[in-house]
């Protein structure tokens, strides 16, 4: 029997997409904090460009705190100053809650 056209338009209301269906998947097993965090550390030089990544010595995420290792003394003044702005790219880039403070030293 051949399938209706409105048959084949109409999805299945119960049919997630991709990435709800992932999402899902890190809420159930608790591992989406982890992820995010992970993918805060992957993507640092896309999020703060080349400069700022070639000049931090050590970057690691503790209870949603940053902290940063940078080499350079007025980058350090820089970012200490601007820590809502960094704040704001990285949950533009990643999402909310994810990072709460940054800690530079």
């Amino acid at each position: 029997m051949a399938k209706r056209k409105s048959d084949i338009n109409t999805r299945n209301a119960d049919a997630l997409s991709l990435g709800d269906a992932i999402s899902q998947y890190l809420k159930y097993f608790k591992i989406e904090e982890k992820f995010n965090q992970t993918a805060l550390l992957t993507h640092w030089e896309k999020i703060m460009g080349k400069t700022v990544a070639s000049r931090t010595e050590q970057i690691y995420i503790s209870k949603k705190i940053l902290y940063l290792k940078i080499n350079s003394a007025p980058l350090k003044n820089e970012l200490s100053l601007s820590k809502q702005k960094v704040l704001d790219l990285i949950s533009k880039e990643i999402g909310e809650g994810v990072i709460e403070d940054i800690k530079i030293r």
